[in-house]
């Protein structure tokens, strides 16, 4: 049975801030999950990440981006967490983000995450 460890939400938050991407990757589960809705993945067919590659692909694309990242009300139990980010580009458009982690073994094993842009 493996160990279980609590999952460290002010370090997952720091490396979104800071565009760290190893340290956010590391911090998955294998097999984890990635489910997001926006203005392009609409509700209905949100996309869906579903393997460590897609996911990689997917955090070192929003780090690589140029924009600043405000993680902001995050709360935790031991099953889950939540935060929501607040994201902008140098242009001014913002983005805001809600974000709901799943939990196992003190790792991400599925994330929901809704995004709303500037249009």
């Amino acid at each position: 049975m493996p160990t279980t460890t609590t999952f460290d939400l002010e370090r997952f938050t720091r490396a979104i801030e800071e565009r760290d991407a190893s340290t956010q990757l590391a911090m998955y589960a294998p097999g984890a999950t990635v489910t997001l809705a926006d203005r392009v993945s609409q509700p209905g067919s949100p996309r869906a990440l579903s393997s460590h590659a897609e996911i990689q692909a997917w955090v070192e694309d929003v780090c690589g981006r140029d924009m600043t990242h405000a993680v902001g009300h995050a709360v935790q139990d031991e099953r889950g967490a939540a935060f929501t980010e607040a994201c902008r580009y140098p242009d001014g458009t913002n983005v805001l983000c809600a974000t709901v982690l799943e939990l196992e073994h003190g790792l991400i094993a599925r994330q929901v995450g809704v995004q709303a842009w500037d249009e």
